[in-house]
C-alpha cells in the first residue's frame, strides 16, 4: 500500500520553521517511514512541475510556513491548497504574518524608494526599479511581483489547521506529527494544533506581585528579579496576550514573550489585548504622566503587533494605490 504523501513549503519566512521540523531529531526517521515526501525544496530539488503532476487531493498533508508576500507564494499557496487534503498553516508567518507582516506599516513604492534609492550602500543612479518583466537578449525575463502588502495564508487560501510559533516548538511539531502517523482522528477544521488553550502567563513559573509602574525598559537596560513577573519589573512581556504552548522558554531565562504564538482563546488582536493588559500596571492617572510613561516604550507597533499584524484589526497602512492583488 502506498504511503501518505507529504509536502513542505517556505513561502516568506526565515527557514526556522524548516529548522524546526529537523529538530524532532531522530523522530525525522519515523517522518521518512510513515509518509512519501513529494515537495520539500528547501532541503531537496524538487520542481513544481513535480507538484502539477500530483492528482488534486493526492497530497495528505501539506505544512506551508511564510506569509504571502509576492505572485509567486501566491501561486504555491493556490496550488499546494488544490493538491492538497490537509493546508496547514505551519508557524506564525504563515499563521499571522509574523516579522514579514511589519511590512504593512508601509507599501510597496515606500519600500522599493528605500531599498532601491535610499540606503547608504546603494549604487542606482539610472534609478532602476525590478520589473515583473525585463526583455534581454535571450529572452524575456520574468520574475515574481511584489505585492503591495503582506498576507496571512488564510488571506489567500482556505486552511485547515494552525500550527502557532516562531518557529514551533519541536516537541509540539513532533505531537502533531505523531498524530498524523498513528492515524488519529484530525480535530475540527481551524483548529489551533501544538498548542494550548490558555495564555503564557499561565504556564510561566515566575510570581506576579501586581506593581504599578513609572516606566518600561527593554532588556539591555536592566537585570530582572530571577522569580518575579517581567511585565512588573517594567519588562514588556506579551504574556498576557499570548497564547500557551511553548513551555514559557523565553520568559524562565529571563526574556519577556515576544508573542510568537499568537493571541489565546477568545482574543483576536494581540496589540488591543496587551495594551488593555498594561493598563493595569501603569501607575499613574494623570494624562501628560501616562503619556511619558508611554513614551517609554520603544517601537509600539513592533513590540505590540510583532507577530500579527497583517491578521490584526490594523491589518495594514491605508493608502491610495491600486492593488492588483489581494
Amino acid at each position: 500500500m502506498p504511503k501518505p504523501k507529504v509536502a513542505l513549503y517556505w513561502a516568506a519566512s526565515c527557514g526556522g520553521c524548516e529548522i524546526t521540523v529537523v529538530d524532532i531529531e531522530a523522530h525525522i526517521l519515523d517522518v521518512a517511514n510513515a509518509f512519501d515526501i513529494v515537495f520539500w525544496p528547501c532541503l531537496m530539488d524538487f520542481k513544481v512541475k513535480d507538484v502539477e503532476a500530483i492528482e488534486d487531493g493526492g497530497i495528505f498533508v501539506t505544512l506551508f510556513n511564510g506569509a504571502i508576500r509576492n505572485s509567486e507564494q501566491e501561486h504555491l499557496a493556490k496550488l499546494l491548497r488544490r493538491k492538497s487534503k490537509v493546508l496547514v498553516a505551519f508557524g506564525s508567518c504563515a499563521h499571522e504574518g509574523c516579522i514579514p507582516g511589519l511590512a504593512n506599516v508601509t507599501n510597496r513604492d515606500e519600500i522599493f524608494k528605500t531599498v532601491y534609492h535610499e540606503t547608504v550602500s546603494t549604487d542606482n543612479t539610472k534609478g532602476v526599479l525590478p520589473q515583473p518583466k525585463t526583455e534581454v537578449p535571450e529572452g524575456v525575463l520574468e520574475i515574481p511581483e511584489f505585492w503591495n502588502k503582506v498576507c496571512a495564508l488564510d488571506q489567500v487560501v482556505d486552511v485547515d489547521y494552525y500550527v502557532p510559533g516562531c518557529p514551533p516548538q519541536s516537541n509540539q511539531v513532533w505531537a502533531v506529527l505523531d498524530h498524523l502517523i498513528q492515524g488519529k482522528p484530525l480535530p475540527p477544521k481551524g483548529s489551533i494544533l501544538g498548542a494550548g488553550q490558555k495564555s503564557c502567563c499561565d504556564e510561566c513559573p515566575r510570581v506576579r506581585k501586581e506593581k504599578k509602574l513609572k516606566r518600561f525598559y527593554r532588556t539591555h537596560e536592566i537585570i530582572p528579579n530571577p522569580d518575579e513577573c517581567l511585565l512588573d519589573q517594567g519588562l514588556l512581556c506579551m504574556g498576557p496576550a499570548t497564547r500557551d504552548g511553548c513551555g514559557a522558554k523565553c520568559v524562565k531565562v529571563g526574556i519577556p514573550c515576544r508573542g510568537c504564538y499568537g493571541p489565546p482563546p477568545g482574543s483576536h488582536d494581540m496589540g488591543m489585548k496587551m495594551i488593555s493588559a498594561l493598563s493595569s500596571v501603569i501607575d499613574s492617572e494623570d494624562p501628560a504622566e501616562i503619556d511619558r510613561i508611554i513614551a517609554t516604550i520603544a517601537d509600539p507597533v513592533g513590540t505590540f503587533y510583532r507577530f500579527n499584524l497583517a491578521h490584526s484589526i490594523l491589518y495594514r497602512v491605508q493608502d491610495d494605490v491600486k492593488e492588483k492583488r489581494p
